[in-house]
């Protein structure tokens, strides 16, 4: 009897390791109020694989790099007056942000009082927090999102640093779709 629950000790320790180590189950935890109501600040949520990707979904993504670092610079081109960016100052940053996929690759966007307008019709996002009278809540100019690429927004569309200050985001890379799992990662869904 002893045997048996030690070796069944021993294999839970071994599949426990597998699933904290396997990428596809590695935990973040939430570090600012971008996706608020949606996501809460310091929340701990899952990435599960970058395949298949849609509108709607929430992704973890390195930003084009100086998106970290925020200010005026972060735009690969200085947008028109009322039109978000369309163009990425540079490559993948080592910081990892988490963000709602509002266009696709060949998709237009705009924004008008932080929501989105895609393919010229505004979208239905009942869960956004109003954006209220930030520089990027009206944006009714569109611009294209580049093939390969996806335009992705905060929830909080007031308090988000986002897309629409450093332009899409390349496919590869998005990390993985956002999935909030219980303890034992055996029982998730997306966020």
């Amino acid at each position: 009897m002893l045997r048996w629950v030690g070796g069944a000790l021993v294999a839970l320790l071994v599949i426990a390791l597998f699933f904290l180590s396997h990428p596809q189950f590695k935990r973040y935890r939430i570090p600012s109020e971008s996706m608020e109501p949606t996501i809460r600040h310091g929340e701990i949520i899952n990435a599960n694989g970058g395949e298949d990707l849609k509108v709607g979904d929430i992704v973890i993504f390195h930003p084009p790099s100086g998106a970290e670092a925020g200010g005026d610079a972060q735009c690969g081109s200085a947008p028109d007056e009322g039109q978000p960016c369309a163009e990425p100052a540079g490559g993948p940053a080592e910081t990892l942000f988490i963000k709602r996929i509002v266009a696709g690759p060949g998709d237009s966007v705009a924004f008008e009082r932080g929501g989105a307008i895609r393919n010229g019709k505004s979208q239905r996002e009942p869960y956004i927090t109003p954006c209220g009278d930030g520089e990027a809540c009206d944006l009714p100019r569109a611009i294209t999102v580049p093939a390969g690429a996806y335009y992705l927004v905060g929830d909080n569309r007031g308090a988000s640093d986002d897309s629409r200050f450093w332009g899409p985001v390349r496919e590869d890379w998005i990390v993985g779709r956002v999935e909030r799992c219980n303890a034992l990662y055996f029982f998730c869904s997306a966020a």
